[in-house]
């Protein structure tokens, strides 16, 4: 599959990811009355990645995160001449994606970028739980951790071939619903950048915690599954063993 094809796809699920996720954040997490809240926010961005993954999964092996792009290289899945084309084409994607959804927003009367935001990442006075860097770094370290892991162990050949979307989706969803609170929820750069280039201002002012955590837990949770599951060399047999073992 040539890289324009690949990256195309990679820009495109990203986008699904952003709009859908974001969007439900955005448009329907708090709609009087008939809001999904934090559990439909959580289950939008698990969704949005379930469906891409079973879409283009084929193509090109729907990432749709610069964390999860260089996870698969530390395990061993990706070439290293790749991750920038992939990482590049998640951010257009992303930023793609804040841009249609804020023009949607605005259409509605009331809204302020100010006020109401784009679901942007943010950590102390920009967290929704007021929660401090230390915290936000903790975890958008951690879950990214989990979520490599669970993406390398469930596309792992040995694994039960076909449910990999289904683990991915969901453990994605186990992440929001752990995190919104604290950051906002990014385990994902680009889906941390969309929204922050059209927020501008504190959006992107903290929004190196929400590149260096995530690369940081994708590259350690890609380097932790190889360890895990990496198959050692068959050992030679010992002849005096294997003859002793026969009688």
């Amino acid at each position: 599959m040539s890289m324009i094809r690949r990256s195309s796809a990679e820009f495109l699920g990203t986008f699904w990811l952003v709009f859908g996720g974001c969007g439900s954040a955005v448009l329907a997490a708090a709609f009087p009355q008939v809001g999904i809240g934090l559990l439909g926010v959580s289950l939008a961005f698990g969704l949005t990645v379930l469906t891409m993954a079973y879409s283009i999964g084929h193509i090109s092996g729907c990432h749709l995160n610069p964390a999860v792009t260089v996870g698969l290289w530390a395990g061993g899945r990706f070439p290293a001449k790749d991750i920038l084309p992939y990482v590049l084409a998640q951010l257009v994607g992303a930023f793609a994606a804040a841009l249609v959804l804020y023009v949607i927003a605005t259409g509605k009367a009331d809204y302020s970028l100010a006020v109401n935001g784009l679901a942007a990442n943010g950590y102390e006075a920009h967290s929704p739980g007021q929660y401090s860097i230390t915290s936000a770094l903790a975890i958008e370290l951690v879950l990214t951790f989990f979520f490599v892991l669970v993406i390398l162990g469930s596309t792992d050949r040995r694994a039960p071939a076909g449910f990999a979307p289904l683990a991915i989706g969901m453990a994605l969803v186990l992440i929001h619903l752990i995190s919104i609170p604290v950051t906002n929820t990014s385990v994902n750069p680009a889906r941390s950048t969309g929204p922050a280039l059209v927020v501008g201002g504190w959006a992107l002012q903290q929004l190196w915690l929400f590149w260096l955590a995530p690369l940081a837990g994708g590259l350690a949770g890609g380097l932790a599954y190889r360890a895990l599951a990496e198959e050692a060399p068959a050992k030679p047999a010992i002849t005096g063993q294997a003859e002793s073992s026969s009688t």
